[in-house]
């Protein structure tokens, strides 16, 4: 049996304990998946406190849906479609009273797909200004249109493939380069006085 294939059977089994009231198995399943769960809420809402919030509402609306999970995808891809759709929803209301913090890991100066390998342009000064591009990063990201600044956090900062972004929000795998492509040219865009 491949890894994959027995991580879903074991997640399946931990379902199938905690949808007869093993409240063990569910916290098994919160363990093995908060991390990514706190990251992925934390790249949509740039905020600790809100994606602290947010992940254990997300944990929340799975045990109280466990007996609606079908079998048919991975857990994993289930709770990550709760996840969107919960901080989706969420995030007018938390766009009212933001307070902006920024993540360097997940902001990587380095690793960005948005701008090239060295600092330069009109700001320059790498050292001085890399607080400033990370505000400017986690502002234009969340200046984007609602679907493509999720397939943007998912793929570019969560590192999660086309196929498995397609599974989570129910679109197919063209949709979901389109909106990466979308949200990567505005990006690039709002940050040109970043590029050389």
């Amino acid at each position: 049996m491949a890894r994959g294939e027995s991580n879903r059977s074991e997640d399946f089994e931990l379902v199938r304990a905690a949808r007869a009231g093993d409240e063990n198995a569910f916290g098994e399943l919160v363990r093995k998946y908060q991390g990514r769960i706190y990251s992925l809420a934390y790249g949509m809402v740039g905020n600790h406190s809100d994606a602290d919030d947010l992940a254990q509402e997300i944990f929340l609306k799975s045990y109280r849906n466990i007996k609606k999970f079908r079998f048919k995808s991975s857990f994993y891809t289930w709770l990550y479609r709760i996840g969107v759709n919960t901080i989706l929803t969420r995030r007018k209301k938390l766009r009212r009273d933001r307070h902006l913090e920024l993540k360097p890991q997940a902001l990587d100066l380095e690793g960005s797909p948005y701008l090239p390998a060295r600092l330069g342009g009109k700001r320059g000064d790498r050292a001085a200004g890399g607080r400033e591009l990370q505000r400017d990063i986690r502002a234009a990201i969340d200046r984007l249109p609602e679907k493509q600044k999720a397939v943007v956090v998912m793929h570019d900062i969560e590192g999660i493939p086309h196929r498995e972004i397609s599974r989570i929000l129910k679109s197919s795998e063209g949709t979901i380069r389109s909106r990466l492509h979308y949200g990567r040219k505005r990006l690039q865009e709002e940050l040109a006085d970043w590029l050389d």
